[in-house]
């Protein structure tokens, strides 16, 4: 059970001190590696994307739908 926490349906408490620091730290390093993984592999995302779209044109021609 999270720090904090002082069991099941009886709310949130929150935790102050070195632990909520650590807690805060922790959050924000969580937070700053999702937002880094993201901008990793956003344009891999976008290029793929843009190459099933490009292969599904091809393969439809001018006369075929789209999709």
């Amino acid at each position: 059970m999270p720090r904090g926490m002082r069991g099941y349906g009886r709310g949130f408490y929150p935790s102050y001190g070195f632990y909520g620091i650590l807690d805060l730290l922790l959050l924000i390093g969580i937070l700053y590696f999702l937002i880094k993984l993201f901008l990793v592999a956003l344009p891999y995302a976008i290029g793929l994307v843009v190459l099933l779209l490009l292969r599904e044109f091809l393969r439809q021609g001018l006369r075929g739908r789209f999709f």
